[in-house]
């Protein structure tokens, strides 16, 4: 298969790249600097600035798919200017994208979306699947403009999946390693309360979504990327402090995330119990379904 992705040097579009090379596919990155990519001569590399108007054609005609994980991070402190960066981008770019995908000739068959269980906005502890209307908090509206751009390549005959990830254990980057330190030093432990819950996933099983979508022709439109079985904030502390074999019991206020954060962390506070109903409908067999064998993997 011939495969484009946007977004390729972040945490998962490193580990999907690795994967799809492994198993014989030809990949080509989009990337604001191809000076500096990380990628070896087996990857392909061309330039795009996704703000910058539409996707190269002579990255996307003759690709059989295009994977989108391009975005501005959202894990930093929200103002006017982060936050019309984070929409833009995700908006924008995702926009840009499908004009290229559309002046492509041929086209790709399938356009794979990165999204979020932002999406749903906060639902405590509300059973959350893809049939669950959208929240009507910031992230929650960014989402919901991010998937109506990538859906709109359906229009061009292109079968599209977005992908709305949780929380991702990956122990060399993302919320884990963030969390690493902290509890590393024995002063880990619940975050506002710890009721709320966290939709989490390996960061091997997110990319198993994402090689899952592109061959399955089956699979369309939203799925959710978070592990079978949901916990609350409280139950992750504890886990991970058994795995590190620290104490968890140190507690975060709330006040004292959004002194540090401000409006962002309503991420951390609130959450979704968000089940991936549509990925294990279409047959995805996860590799870490429990909590306690991911974190000892993701840590190892």
């Amino acid at each position: 298969m011939r495969v484009s992705v946007t977004g390729a040097t972040g945490l998962i579009g490193r580990r999907l790249v690795a994967a799809l090379v492994a198993r014989g596919d030809v990949v080509t990155v989009l990337s604001r600097s191809p000076g500096a990519s990380p990628f070896d001569a087996a990857v392909r590399v061309v330039g795009w600035d996704p703000l910058g108007g539409p996707a190269p054609v002579e990255s996307l005609s003759g690709a059989d798919a295009v994977v989108h994980l391009a975005g501005e991070p959202v894990a930093q402190r929200w103002n006017a200017r982060s936050k019309e960066a984070i929409r833009r981008s995700r908006e924008d770019g995702t926009r840009n994208l499908v004009a290229g995908i559309a002046a492509a000739d041929p086209r790709p068959a399938v356009l794979v979306s990165s999204s979020a269980v932002g999406y749903y906005g906060a639902c405590g502890d509300e059973l959350v699947d893809e049939k669950h209307l959208a929240g009507t908090d910031f992230l929650a509206g960014v989402c919901v403009a991010w998937e109506r751009e990538a859906l709109a390549a359906r229009e061009l005959g292109v079968r599209v999946v977005c992908v709305r990830t949780g929380v991702v254990l990956d122990g060399t980057g993302g919320a884990l390693k963030q969390m690493l330190r902290p509890f590393r030093a024995g002063v880990g432990g619940p975050v506002a309360g710890g009721r709320q819950y966290m939709p989490w996933i390996h960061s091997g099983d997110v990319v198993g979504i994402y090689l899952r979508a592109l061959d399955d022709a089956a699979w369309s439109g939203p799925v959710n990327a978070t592990a079978p079985e949901p916990v609350t904030n409280k139950e992750f502390s504890r886990a991970l402090g058994r795995a590190l074999h620290r104490p968890a019991v140190a507690p975060l206020p709330a006040l004292a995330l959004r002194a540090l954060y401000g409006e962002m962390a309503a991420i951390v506070t609130t959450g979704q119990r968000a089940v991936p109903a549509a990925a294990l409908a279409g047959g995805y067999v996860f590799a870490h379904p429990g909590l306690a064998a991911a974190l000892a993997d993701a840590l190892a």
